[in-house]
């Protein structure tokens, strides 16, 4: 069973540290969830919220999860930004196919302008790790939660696109795209009866196409 523990302070990184002071453990040995990031309160501390975190001990690291830690912490010890690496595991995913969380007050410097420095950073970061375990990896990295917040507006992107196409009876042509984020409006449309989508163009200029059915 993992052992895990919830601790409350005033700022999640402070809870963190309590976590794994408790725990016994590295940041690379744990995953952690975040339950409330905390909210600082106005003139004499009215209406402020501790953090909470949930601190799990994992019982054993994958070699992915040991390369891409090693590599990932290689990097931004590299680049000097002050920047801090989790791991987190939700209920879909597992060892075998982590997700990693930067924060820290340098994160916007690395997802970039339209997130294409995080996606840089990602290919990096896989090219490395599949070297060094000699074999193809499945992982996700995210910065400050910016990823999972592209990734919900482009599922509200492509649901009214659809009623657009579905009330017009016309297709609609959305912006070019890189890979990862023509997949989340793929697979957000395809279990849409009244719509499908096409994937079309070369390169950095390859669009998503919604048409009737």
């Amino acid at each position: 069973m993992v052992k895990k523990i919830e601790t409350k302070a005033k700022t999640k990184e402070e809870a963190i540290e309590i976590a794994l002071i408790e725990l016994d453990a590295n940041r690379d040995e744990v995953t952690i969830e975040i339950i409330n990031p905390g909210k600082e309160g106005g003139m004499l501390g009215i209406g402020s919220e501790p953090a909470v975190v949930e601190v799990s001990l994992l019982e054993s690291k994958s070699d992915i999860t040991k390369a891409t830690t090693e590599t990932i912490n290689k990097i931004l010890a590299l680049l000097q930004v002050s920047c801090v690496l989790n791991m987190n595991i939700d209920d879909n995913a597992n060892i075998e196919s982590p997700n990693f969380e930067i924060e820290g007050e340098d994160g916007g410097l690395l997802i970039g302008r339209k997130g294409e420095t995080l996606r840089s950073l990602q290919i990096l970061v896989k090219a490395i790790v599949n070297h060094k375990i000699d074999s193809y990896v499945n992982l996700n990295i995210d910065v400050e939660g910016y990823q999972k917040r592209r990734y919900n507006s482009l599922k509200s992107l492509a649901s009214h696109s659809a009623m657009q196409v579905t009330k017009t009876g016309r297709p609609i042509t959305l912006n070019p795209m890189p890979p990862n984020e023509r997949r989340i409006i793929h697979l957000s449309l395809q279990d849409n009866p009244d719509v499908s989508s096409e994937s079309y163009g070369y390169g950095s200029d390859r669009k998503v196409k919604i048409n009737p059915k």
